[in-house]
């Protein structure tokens, strides 16, 4: 087992303890990556999941079908060296890694992580989600929960990524504090 003073600095508790830190995971598949694939790469971390959403380079004006057919001649020509770089990225930072892929306004999602969450939640919450599944817009109380995250995380977003800057803020500071 890890000493506290190897844990210092990191958010989370002891389900991260023993994670690699990926916080070079986008610089690592910037310099991974084959560069005819992708004209702009965005790359997420979090605790189970590295994902890896690529804009295919070309025209922007591309929709509808023709859009989803380029998407998935890119899939299945780059299987086998995405499979590969994969391989090499879960090694590295022992996470899975999933893949997306931009064209115009069409996104799709290869691969993804759908990672249980456990909770507990009592009557006034259950209510709302009972409500949700009652009313049809949620097939069970976790498609419920989902569709509540997802509504939060679009209109949360700048608030969000504020907390996201400060809790950055607060592990740096973490990092030079005083070691005892």
């Amino acid at each position: 087992m890890k000493n506290d003073e190897s844990r210092r600095g990191r958010r989370g508790g002891w389900q991260v303890a023993d994670l690699p830190d990926a916080s070079d995971a986008s610089e690592w598949f910037h310099g991974r990556l084959p560069e005819a694939w992708f004209s702009a790469v965005d790359v997420t971390v979090d605790r189970e999941e590295i994902l890896v959403v690529g804009t295919l380079a070309g025209t922007d004006d591309v929709s509808g079908a023709e859009a989803e057919g380029r998407i998935g001649r890119f899939r299945s020509e780059t299987k086998a060296e995405r499979i590969e770089i994969a391989l090499e990225a879960q090694a590295r930072y022992q996470r899975k890694v999933s893949w997306g892929v931009r064209l115009g306004e069409t996104e799709a999602l290869f691969t993804h992580v759908a990672a249980p969450v456990m909770t507990r939640l009592r009557q006034p919450e259950r209510r709302v989600l009972d409500t949700l599944v009652d009313a049809g817009v949620a097939r069970s109380r976790s498609d419920a929960l989902a569709w509540s995250v997802r509504l939060v995380g679009q209109h949360a977003d700048e608030w969000l990524g504020q907390l996201r800057d400060a809790m950055a803020e607060v592990d740096k500071l973490r990092g030079e504090g005083p070691s005892l």
